[in-house]
């Protein structure tokens, strides 16, 4: 249980990554991933990478620079501009939904302008999930000027799309529903420099 505890990536660029382990029986049709970060990178960085064999960018969360996000479903992207950050945690969520292609983007418990992404794909099963590098291959091809430096908490990933409540309940830390990957239960391996510390405070 990782309960007020963050994954601290020490170096910058650094090879290190934390592998996550989710129970995932089918494709996903839908989904919703947060995130909180804390970093005073302004170079381009990974968050959350979801790579198949067939798709190394299957889903993707990437911060190309302060201000600009990037969501990724299978291989395509939309951008959400943002205000640089005032150096302090960012909270993220991003959901997708096939039968629409509607991508939503919350920044800090506020939802941006929904987006069309990918109308009709089906996010594959068998996946490679990793936390601070962006993968170019399955589970590897690592450019070391994409990898995080910094701090991540607060890890989700469920197989559907979240209500507006219960998006600014995971900003809030409020009570969340079942998820596939869920921080206070989560199934991960530590690969390189990364140390996981208490968080340093609310």
């Amino acid at each position: 249980d990782l309960y007020r505890k963050v994954f601290v990536f020490r170096k910058d660029p650094s090879d290190a990554y934390v592998v996550l382990r989710a129970r995932l029986e089918q494709p996903l049709h839908n989904f919703t991933v947060c995130l909180r970060s804390y970093t005073d990178l302004s170079r381009p960085h990974s968050l959350f990478s979801y790579a198949t064999k067939a798709q190394d960018n299957e889903i993707l969360l990437f911060k190309p620079k302060p201000e600009e996000y990037r969501f990724y479903v299978g291989g395509k992207f939309v951008t959400f501009r943002v205000p640089e950050g005032r150096r302090d945690w960012e909270h993220v969520c991003a959901s997708w939904e096939s039968a629409t292609g509607i991508a939503e983007f919350w920044l800090n418990g506020k939802p941006w302008p929904r987006k069309g992404l990918q109308r009709g794909y089906t996010v594959g099963a068998t996946a490679a999930i990793l936390l601070g590098q962006e993968q170019d291959s399955f589970g590897g091809g690592f450019d070391l000027y994409n990898s995080f430096s910094g701090e991540l908490t607060d890890v989700y990933l469920w197989d559907k799309g979240l209500s507006p409540d219960k998006m600014r309940a995971a900003f809030l830390s409020l009570r969340l529903p079942p998820a596939l990957l869920a921080w206070n239960s989560l199934s991960y391996e530590v690969k390189g420099d990364v140390v996981v510390k208490p968080r340093l405070r609310e």
